[in-house]
């Protein structure tokens, strides 16, 4: 539910073409608004809004702006991040796929990505079993692990998403490849110029 993850996505899906297996890409979840509870008033619907527009006009990624409609819209990331974690456990690939339809769903179909009903049904879409993936969203073990990777990235000291970070294979070694937007056409030719001069294992994509 981070627009400007959204506004990424097409760079994240062409780095993953690109280099494919030469740089395994890991999703993290970083938490934008875990646990909010007030509902968005028209100050917050503005200034989201702005956020909105400013990343279309950046990326081309197309926003449904009815979902400045919505009354008393609770504006809470987790339950996004919990589904996106649910799918991790399968596969890093389902877990991107995961991501892909929650974003369409919640920036193109104004769907409500906050209801662990809704994530399900949009799980079931890509063959998970709706049921069984609503009961361990919304599980207390799921919970625990999310919040685990709202760790990571806090320790990080990351304060902004997306972020992607480099590995060079050696624990607690990262480098900065980008935090905030970047298009793939500056950033796709950076990374292919650090594969060939650098030991990079994998890289890890932030989201909020």
């Amino acid at each position: 539910m981070c627009s400007w993850c959204w506004g990424f996505a097409p760079v994240i899906n062409a780095i993953r073409g690109r280099y494919g297996e030469r740089l395994p890409v890991r999703l993290i979840v970083g938490g934008l608004r875990p646990g909010t509870t007030e509902p968005m008033d028209e100050a917050a619907k503005a200034r989201t809004r702005g956020h909105w527009e400013h990343v279309r006009n950046a990326s081309g990624q197309p926003f449904d702006f009815s979902f400045f409609d919505r009354a008393r819209f609770v504006y809470d990331t987790e339950p996004a991040c919990r589904a996106l974690v649910v799918a991790r456990r399968r596969s890093m690939a389902d877990a991107f796929d995961l991501l892909a339809a929650i974003q369409r769903a919640f920036y193109t179909g104004n769907e409500d990505v906050t209801n662990p009903v809704v994530l399900a049904g949009i799980a079931a879409r890509l063959g998970f079993n709706a049921n069984q993936f609503r009961d361990t969203l919304c599980s207390d073990e799921l919970g625990a692990e999310t919040w685990q990777d709202f760790a990571i990235t806090q320790q990080a000291g990351i304060t902004g998403f997306p972020t992607l970070i480099a590995s060079s294979g050696t624990e607690h070694e990262y480098a900065l490849v980008t935090e905030g937007f970047q298009p793939a056409a500056r950033l796709v030719p950076a990374l292919g110029r650090w594969l060939g001069d650098t030991s990079l294992s994998g890289a890890a994509a932030l989201a909020g």
